[in-house]
């Protein structure tokens, strides 16, 4: 396993969506495993293979809340949302805008239906944290950012604060 670096924001590679996965295979066990140890180490609850310039649809979650939770990490490789119910606000971070938190509206509930690392087809209804960690790493997947969820003036305010980083910043 190995920690890989992060794309920040507003590197281009963000904006290009995943492809299917086709192969489940050693290598797509070892870029989960990779993504997995990558997104605690940020840390994070969430990681989408394009955030680590890798386009392929496949993200990694675990809201477990603490060290002293049991690891609830879940893999989603070719996921589809197929119903979003309701509408919540709520503050959301992501390891490619270190820093930046943002009110952002997600459905309250969701079904994905997706398939494990064999390739064995499955389905999740969700809700809570998990749901708008499903939503916000599905959007990874579209080429589409969490900037995007907000309005004209916080985006351009995101824009700004992320330029002023810089890449040496930005890279830690």
């Amino acid at each position: 396993m190995a920690i890989r670096p992060i794309l920040h924001y507003p590197d281009k590679r963000l904006r290009n969506p995943g492809q299917p996965v086709t192969h489940f295979d050693a290598d797509l066990r070892r870029l989960v495993d990779d993504m997995a140890e990558t997104m605690y180490a940020a840390p994070g609850v969430g990681l989408a293979a394009p955030q680590i310039g890798v386009s392929l649809r496949l993200f990694v979650i675990d809201v477990a809340a603490s060290e002293d939770v049991p690891s609830q990490l879940r893999t989603f490789i070719n996921p589809e949302i197929s119903e979003m119910v309701g509408e919540k606000s709520c503050e959301e971070g992501c390891l490619s805008f270190p820093g930046i938190h943002e009110q952002v509206k997600r459905a309250e509930k969701v079904k994905v239906k997706a398939q494990d690392l064999d390739g064995n087809p499955f389905e999740l209804e969700a809700e809570g944290l998990l749901a708008i960690a499903i939503q916000h790493e599905h959007d990874h997947l579209e080429g589409k950012l969490m900037v995007d969820h907000l309005s004209l003036l916080r985006r351009r305010l995101v824009h700004r604060a992320m330029l002023k980083r810089g890449p040496a910043e930005a890279a830690e």
